[in-house]
């Protein structure tokens, strides 16, 4: 729908829009703006009590529906709901997502299994369950990656990987529906200030310390209103990118120059230095794997 020049806007009055991991952070603040919009919200997670707070904040033409995006039935009943309720989805973002307190050593298998599975597999099967609906109104699939899709850190190892797989899911994935009518865009922030990232650096000091350190966009903090604003924007314009801060595209132009050979030579000389410190700070969380905010386990919290 977008072109090279100037992108055609399609108003979000009336339109119905599903959003994983709504409950908390990016997800719950994009439901208010695109709310705002006039858009009917079905908000979807795992933490029922903050799901139904921001339900009742949006008005009571939304709803609210538990589930966890790794599992294909709960997706599949919260997309039929949604259309039961509203008569059709327009749009739906992929927002669910967690990020393990852990380097590759010192983390369990579960943790690295369960972070690809909740930001890449939650992704694609959040997609899968709300495809046929949005096809049938031709209509937008937003996919929150990451600025981690084309940039390194040690102790995001399996959190770039799962990003990185969602940015390359949701070019595939333009290909494959773009005769439907179908548009699909994948999101890039950088660190939003939202629980997820203020539990990291509260967890891990070396790790806030090594992002502080990093140049222009790349170590700079977002607001979660700033960030919503970017995103509510495609969901009217349905560009194929959006990042926030937008410098980030600079960034995702040069990405070669950001993760090849000279850069990951300096990254080494830091690294060899910081990552013993980073696995010390881990070590001393004796055990816990992920933030209080940001779980891996539906039996402990939501992955939002």
């Amino acid at each position: 729908m977008a072109g090279l020049g100037k992108r055609t806007r399609t108003s979000l009055a009336g339109k119905s829009v599903l959003i994983t991991g709504a409950a908390r952070g990016i997800g719950a603040e994009l439901a208010r703006r695109a709310a705002a919009r006039g858009a009917r919200i079905a908000l979807v997670g795992l933490e029922p009590e903050q799901l139904a707070e921001v339900a009742a904040d949006l008005g009571p033409e939304h709803l609210w529906v538990e589930a966890d995006v790794t599992d294909a039935d709960a997706l599949e009943a919260a997309v039929q709901r949604t259309v039961d309720t509203f008569g059709g989805l327009d749009i739906v973002v992929a927002n669910a997502g967690i990020a393990p307190l852990t380097t590759v050593m010192t983390s369990s298998a579960h943790a690295l299994a369960r972070t690809i599975e909740v930001n890449l597999i939650g992704a694609m099967l959040t997609t899968h369950a709300a495809l046929p609906e949005i096809a049938k109104r031709r209509g937008h699939v937003l996919l929150i990656s990451s600025a981690a899709a084309f940039t390194v850190l040690p102790g995001m190892s399996a959190y770039c990987a799962s990003k990185a797989g969602v940015e390359r899911f949701g070019d595939a994935l333009r290909l494959e529906v773009a005769y439907r009518g179908v548009t699909v865009a994948s999101a890039h922030p950088t660190w939003i200030d939202t629980d997820m990232v203020r539990d990291t650096e509260e967890a891990l000091p070396t790790f806030k310390a090594t992002r502080q350190q990093l140049p222009g966009p790349l170590g700079a903090f977002t607001s979660v209103e700033d960030c919503a604003d970017a995103l509510v924007e495609n969901l009217e314009t349905r560009g194929r990118r959006v990042f926030v801060p937008r410098s980030v595209g600079t960034v995702a132009a040069l990405r070669q120059l950001v993760t090849g050979v000279v850069a990951e030579k300096v990254a080494m000389a830091v690294s060899a230095t910081r990552v013993p410190q980073l696995e010390r700070d881990i070590q001393a969380l004796n055990g816990r794997e992920f933030g209080a905010n940001s779980v891996g386990d539906r039996s402990t919290g939501t992955a939002a």
